[in-house]
């Protein structure tokens, strides 16, 4: 797949450590955690945020989170958006199968948020592309490649409806 080039050269090129993991076929990010046997709180879930016409970010929660729109506007001082629709990420990540982009933002020309969750583990856990292999690497060397913006702006499943 094209995509897992794209995110190898760059891991390579950054000499960044890494495993890829293969698991059976998972859509969602619940899904995708348990199928990898990974921590739920530990695989990020990207999300897409359309704030104008051209203009998109990434931001990244833990599968059993949701994107609060609202802390991301407080935040940022973005624009308000929505998110992102199927036929915008065809056309976004046109090397991703629908839903499993890798939160690297930089690889598609996004700028990135990841919430501050993420800090405190050593590792994380992300799709490659596509619905059957997730990357695992440390979190700091992660940091490094991807250079995301932090902050707290994820909310659990169970308190909101927003996103993803």
């Amino acid at each position: 797949m094209a995509l897992y080039e794209r995110l190898r050269k760059l891991l390579d090129e950054k000499r960044v450590p890494y495993e890829l993991m293969s698991h059976r076929e998972a859509f969602t990010a619940q899904e995708v955690a348990q199928a990898s046997h990974v921590a739920g709180r530990l695989l990020a879930k990207a999300i897409v945020v359309r704030e104008s016409e051209s203009r998109f970010y990434m931001a990244v929660v833990s599968a059993p989170q949701h994107v609060d729109l609202t802390n991301m506007h407080r935040m940022t001082g973005r624009p308000k958006g929505r998110l992102a629709t199927e036929d915008e990420l065809r056309r976004l990540f046109p090397d991703c199968e629908i839903g499993a982009m890798p939160p690297i933002g930089k690889l598609y020309g996004m700028p990135l948020y990841v919430d501050e969750e993420f800090r405190s583990h050593d590792d994380i856990y992300f799709q490659a592309g596509n619905h059957h292999e997730v990357v695992r690497m440390r979190f700091d060397d992660f940091e490094k490649i991807a250079g995301p913006f932090t902050g707290e702006f994820a909310v659990h499943r169970e308190t909101s409806k927003i996103g993803g």
